[in-house]
């Protein structure tokens, strides 16, 4: 097989990798939409199971989904000419939902340890998360990666993929292998 084609397809599963994400995390927030929905009609929900949902975020998407996102973009930025705004807004994202993320974490944890956090609160900081996770995922799908695929060459992704320190990392939730912390939350998605 082509040299320059195995190179070609090892970019490509990157690309597919994030889209495969994505995906994920669409259907997790189709779950906390849900939550919001239910919590609006005065409905009992199980805190717990968004408080797992925000973890595997954080953690997952922390750990790997934006490294990778992050390592591909930065290496577009360097080598292709792209406007300012561009360059800046999905590390400007990130930045935004990496905190946005953490302050509803902290949010959900007091909420399980009983203290008083008004419910209007908590459906505002939810909606608005939710929200611009949505808007994220779209700005990515429908402006960075097309970009990204019909830019970077064969030669762009062997560098890649030299650099990308995780290599083949294992999905806590949406991998072969479900974690024991994420097991409920998998059932509940199984459902959907």
């Amino acid at each position: 097989m082509n040299v320059k084609l195995i190179l070609l397809e090892t970019g490509l599963k990157m690309i597919e990798t994030i889209q495969q994400d994505h995906r994920n995390i669409m259907q997790l927030l189709q779950v906390l939409d849900n939550k919001i929905s239910l919590l609006k009609e005065d409905k009992e929900i199980d805190y717990r199971l968004i408080k797992s949902i925000i973890s595997y975020l954080k953690d997952y998407a922390d750990k790997y989904h934006h490294p990778m996102e992050d390592l591909i973009y930065d290496y577009y930025l360097k080598y292709r000419v792209v406007t300012d705004q561009v360059a800046n807004r999905l590390a400007d994202d990130h930045h935004k939902l990496k905190v946005m993320t953490s302050e509803l974490d902290d949010l959900l944890g007091m909420i399980l340890l009983d203290a008083i956090i008004s419910k209007e609160l908590f459906i505002e900081k939810l909606e608005q998360f939710v929200s611009r996770q949505k808007l994220h995922l779209v700005y990515e799908e429908n402006e960075i990666l097309p970009a990204i695929k019909n830019s970077l060459t064969a030669h762009d992704w062997a560098h890649l993929n030299l650099q990308w320190k995780h290599k083949q990392y294992a999905d806590p939730l949406f991998g072969k292998s479900i974690s024991q912390e994420f097991e409920s939350l998998a059932e509940r998605i199984a459902q959907l």
